[in-house]
């Protein structure tokens, strides 16, 4: 059973609670060239770092995520306490400037409102009560990133519709520079007969001349390699968003190299029409190239 494409964006929200305490669990993830971990745990949580960080290893390949917990002890009281140090140092600061600035002193209310002189402390839960919130934790945690999987997969899904309408229009931008008549031997021919006759009408120059110069023109304007390698790329590239998966590093080499090959059939171009589908093959390309960006 194939896997699905993904995207790198998505957004999930869960929450939960236990006797004493309440929490929420949010993750983002946007583009990224790699995956990148970023967390925000709520005061008291550093040690659940590690085991989010394996539940996120195990949702995402790729991707830079943002993971936020927020943990409100509602349940279990608490108690204000004035940080003495953060207290101090800010009085000094006050008869500092007082020397220096004609100023009203500052409210008592003023100063404890500042941030770090005032403290809440909240009253610890039974070492069960804590084992029981960290393993509701991890389980929100759990939810909210099977949400976000579920997100990046139904926006992989939007995007790989796109980029098969995209590898369509390659196809026929390919079909129609094969067929082109520009490429024959015998159209070479008639423009280099053409040319010698607007350059000297009066010069005669021999046929199997003729015919040599023309070779010689038609081996270098061969789109032949360029056409193969093309089609051959956008049978992978089909292939890669049908197995789906993290493919999307695998995708972007395949644009790059679909770029290469449409600027080589651009320098080999005989005709101002095998031009313009070169063109048209790379401003393709690039919509191409825009939409793997967002792949996983």
């Amino acid at each position: 059973m194939s896997v699905s494409l993904a995207s790198m964006t998505g957004y999930a929200r869960a929450a939960g609670n236990v006797p004493g305490a309440s929490f929420v669990c949010e993750v983002k993830s946007v583009n990224g060239r790699g995956l990148d971990i970023r967390l925000r745990l709520a005061p008291g949580m550093d040690a659940l770092e590690g085991d989010i960080r394996q539940l996120i290893g195990k949702a995402a390949a790729r991707g830079s995520i943002t993971f936020n917990l927020s943990v409100d002890r509602d349940g279990a009281g608490g108690e204000l306490v004035v940080n003495k140090q953060a207290l101090d140092t800010v009085l000094a600061a006050i008869a500092d400037l007082s020397t220096r600035i004609d100023a009203s002193p500052p409210s008592l209310d003023g100063i404890l409102g500042l941030r770090g002189v005032l403290d809440q402390h909240d009253h610890p839960l039974s070492p069960e009560a804590e084992e029981q919130l960290v393993a509701a934790i991890l389980s929100c945690a759990g939810q909210a990133l099977t949400q976000l999987g579920a997100s990046r997969r139904q926006e992989g899904a939007q995007i790989a519709t796109v980029l098969l309408g995209q590898l369509d229009a390659i196809e026929a931008l390919v079909a129609r520079a094969e067929v082109h008549p520009a490429r024959s031997r015998e159209t070479i021919l008639a423009r280099l007969r053409q040319q010698v006759a607007d350059i000297a009408a009066d010069i005669a120059i021999a046929d199997d001349r003729l015919l040599q110069e023309a070779l010689l023109l038609a081996t270098k304007a061969d789109i032949r390699e360029e056409l193969d390698r093309l089609t051959a790329h956008i049978a992978s590239a089909r292939q890669l968003i049908k197995g789906g998966g993290a493919v999307g590093r695998r995708l972007d080499f395949l644009a790059q190299e679909f770029n290469r090959e449409a600027n080589t059939l651009c320098s080999k171009a005989n005709a101002v029409e095998l031009t313009s589908i070169g063109l048209d093959l790379k401003a393709t390309i690039d919509q191409l190239r825009e939409q793997v960006q967002n792949i996983e």
